[in-house]
């Protein structure tokens, strides 16, 4: 048996309380829908910035009315300190884990703000980190990200080894990483940052200027509107299907002592370029029968942008057990008949 079907085994049989931060977004609610399956108790704190309450009532209905009593939901905001207090004391007591999600994403956004992109990633960041080692919570897990690894050129990307960083975003997730250092060495508070790597799903949002690439193709190829690649197609990047993340947030969270303060990758140990995403994502829509005909558009490349990404994911299987269950061609099918059913 796996770790992570072990873990998941102990957690159904004595379950704990967890605290999920931005749990209305694509991550936080499918990390929700999971604990909620194996019968947890979850807090969910988000401000709707970037969540949706929809995901919440997609999750509502994937789970039975006894586990949906489970969740309890408070709309706050991580930039102001007494709503981190509250979340993770809504139970009554604190929480036992945090999988601390809310964050504002992406590279051309934090471009366009970084005002607001550092408010909400560092100063609602240390917000959660401080308020979590008050209440002596027993662990704390955070998105970090690849974008830490700026222009480091090495190829698989290595926890130890990163660049300058190429955007206010890579900054702010750096300093996440900073921040969860020195609560450690200062406080022996230690946390666990895990580096996505390109996450997609369901419930990713297709919508607006900062969507992630799978389903803004997507939703754009059934809608048969024009496609933009940015650069020549070559680019590359580790896409990173939901459930694995979910797997790695979960091992993380119940991480012996020892493999805390630590980083670790989250992705798969491969690359795709974009154009084989583009022809992947359209032959999956074909077989789940949608008549596609949009072509690539090739424009220039996009400020920010690593042009290489893949993870050498030895580090988190050998000291959490993670093992991912998807490559990217098995998470786009799994993916599709939803992709199809609410983008449609």
């Amino acid at each position: 048996m796996s770790r992570y079907n072990e873990i998941k085994k102990q957690l159904t049989e004595t379950p704990k309380t967890w605290l999920v931060t931005g749990v209305a977004g694509f991550i936080g609610s499918n990390l929700l829908e999971t604990l909620l399956l194996l019968n947890q108790q979850v807090v969910g704190l988000d401000n709707f910035a970037t969540g949706h309450q929809h995901n919440l009532d997609e999750v509502q209905g994937l789970v039975s009315n006894e586990q949906w009593q489970n969740f309890t939901f408070i709309e706050g905001d991580i930039r102001d300190y007494k709503s981190c207090e509250q979340a993770i004391n809504a139970k009554g007591k604190a929480v036992d884990y945090i999988l601390h999600q809310a964050a504002l994403g992406s590279v051309p956004r934090s471009i366009a703000d970084p005002i607001l992109t550092n408010s909400a990633n560092i100063t609602g960041f240390l917000n959660m980190l401080t308020a979590a080692k008050e209440a002596k919570v027993k662990s704390f897990t955070y998105a970090a990200s690849s974008s830490t690894y700026g222009d480091h050129p090495a190829l698989p990307k290595v926890e130890e080894n990163i660049g300058n960083p190429l955007s206010p975003y890579a900054v702010t997730k750096y300093v996440n990483e900073l921040y969860a250092s020195v609560f450690a060495k200062t406080y022996n508070f230690k946390a666990i940052g895990l580096r996505y790597f390109n996450v997609f799903g369901k419930r990713q949002d297709p919508n607006g200027a900062y969507a992630a690439v799978i389903p803004k193709w997507t939703s754009t190829m059934i809608k048969n509107e024009e496609l933009f690649i940015n650069g020549d197609g070559e680019t590359s990047r580790d896409f990173c299907f939901i459930e694995n993340t979910v797997q790695m947030n979960i091992l993380a969270a119940t991480a012996p002592d020892e493999a805390k303060d630590q980083v670790y990758n989250v992705a798969v140990g491969d690359r795709t370029t974009l154009n084989d995403l583009f022809s992947a994502i359209k032959n999956a829509l074909i077989a789940n029968g949608v008549d596609v005909k949009t072509e690539a558009i090739y424009r220039d490349f996009r400020a920010g942008d690593v042009r290489h990404s893949q993870a050498d994911i030895s580090k988190a299987k050998n000291a959490l057990g993670y093992k991912p269950e998807f490559v990217i061609a098995q998470g786009i099918d799994k993916a599709m008949p939803w992709y199809v059913k609410f983008l449609s």
